[in-house]
């Protein structure tokens, strides 16, 4: 994954954002063929192995290698097959493939690249030259993922924005739904914002979203939880594998922290200081249309919240 905090220091270069070990993926039916990468890999990578289409694409979900070097020619299920399945999954379509195969003819080669494969290379392999394109391919990686990750931060609070988190809400409705495991939403609204923003002007009501939002990215966060700005004073969070117990505590530790800033709010008709209105939603994916439901229920507890005097947190299981 790329280094956010990198990408926004004055001194980063792509190639210097590859990770230490990189994690490969090799796959082909022949050991002896895997025995050879890993020679090649194994020192300086984090290796896994498979030795079918079924298996790698179970790797795949699991490990999310940063790269696969990949056979063409399996039993059951080719390369071919397992590269067009890889594209057509939003969790794997990112994942460079390279095709390393005895096929070498101009029609094999155009067949891979078309169904997404990066490169073609021909066994047996040279290892300067296969160490070589994986580099290459690991940097374009690296670029292409600090784009896509510079495009998915809020230009105002610099935490992730609208587009990532819905984005990662779909993956991680997927991924809860595969494990039968709860999924949680907190959506959060800054109470008294449109007045805050006509007493101390729209600047200083930039700088309080800011403050809200450092309140979020300094929260005791777990890998996969994703706080984001929704729009305008809004924010939502994502917590998954979590029930409603814990959610309401996590979004009740959040209301706490912003309080206990004391942010200055002389014009709010609830507290002398800038706090929130939480609302929070729990549910047992199912359905892919539930993902409305499930936000509409955060929606519906947070009007909860500030119908019952703002400051507060409510929240519902949907089951």
């Amino acid at each position: 994954m790329t280094d956010i905090k990198a990408l926004f220091s004055s001194e980063w270069m792509p190639e210097a954002l590859i990770p230490a070990r990189p994690r490969l993926l090799i796959v082909d039916d022949q050991p002896v063929n895997i025995q050879v990468l890993y020679q090649i890999f194994g020192k300086d990578s984090e290796v896994f192995m498979a030795t079918s289409g079924q298996q790698a694409l179970e790797v795949c979900r699991q490990k999310s290698p940063d790269l696969i070097l990949l056979d063409v020619v399996m039993p059951e299920m080719d390369g071919i097959e397992v590269c067009t399945q890889l594209k057509a999954d939003p969790e794997t379509h990112n994942i460079p493939v390279i095709f390393v195969t005895s096929q070498d003819s101009p029609e094999e080669e155009t067949k891979g690249l078309e169904v997404g494969a990066v490169d073609f290379i021909t066994k047996p392999v040279n290892p300067a030259v296969v160490r070589a394109r994986v580099k290459t391919h690991l940097t374009l990686k690296v670029q292409a993922d600090a784009l896509r990750t510079l495009a998915s931060i809020d230009g105002l609070t610099r935490i992730p924005n609208r587009r990532l988190f819905d984005d990662r809400l779909a993956g991680e409705w997927r991924a809860c739904r595969r494990a039968n495991t709860q999924l949680s939403i907190i959506m959060i609204d800054v109470d008294h914002f449109k007045k805050y923003n006509d007493h101390y002007g729209h600047l200083e009501g930039d700088t309080c979203l800011k403050e809200v939002a450092n309140v979020l990215r300094d929260a005791n966060w777990r890998g996969r939880d994703l706080a984001a700005r929704y729009g305008g004073e809004e924010f939502v969070c994502l917590l998954p594998e979590t029930d409603l117990d814990g959610a309401l505590t996590k979004a009740e530790s959040l209301r706490t922290a912003l309080e206990n800033l004391a942010l200055p709010h002389a014009a709010s008709t609830n507290a002398s200081c800038v706090t929130i209105s939480v609302g929070v939603a729990t549910i047992y994916p199912k359905a892919e249309d539930g993902v409305a439901a499930l936000l509409g229920a955060a929606d519906e507890q947070l009007y909860k919240a500030k119908q019952g005097g703002r400051n507060r947190v409510e929240g519902c299981d949907l089951g």
